[in-house]
């Protein structure tokens, strides 16, 4: 994966976080913690919006954007498989001794 495609991740990954931690602060905050959640959720969404726009629809940044984060999420899910599978291993040596 090239710097771009690492950064694309990065900052849709943020992007992401920041929104759904946006909508959990404002849904469950009271007073100041609903208004930092609100603004959690803009900045979320414009981090989002704008990465977006440059990445597809200007000739700013060079990327396939639906590539990178189906190839993110390749590997996260090949990630998780392996990791349950080595948890699974681990509790079953475990349980048996």
């Amino acid at each position: 994966m090239d710097a771009m495609g690492f950064l694309s991740i990065v900052l849709m990954v943020f992007a992401l976080m920041m929104v759904l931690a946006g909508i959990f602060t404002a849904y469950f905050g009271s007073g100041k913690s609903r208004l930092i959640g609100i603004i959690l959720l803009v900045v979320g969404l414009v981090i989002g919006i704008v990465w977006t726009v440059l990445a597809g629809m200007t000739d700013m940044i060079d990327i396939q954007l639906g590539s990178v984060i189906w190839d993110a999420f390749l590997n996260i899910l090949a990630g998780l498989i392996g990791i349950l599978a080595a948890v699974g291993v681990f509790l079953l040596a475990i349980m048996k001794a």
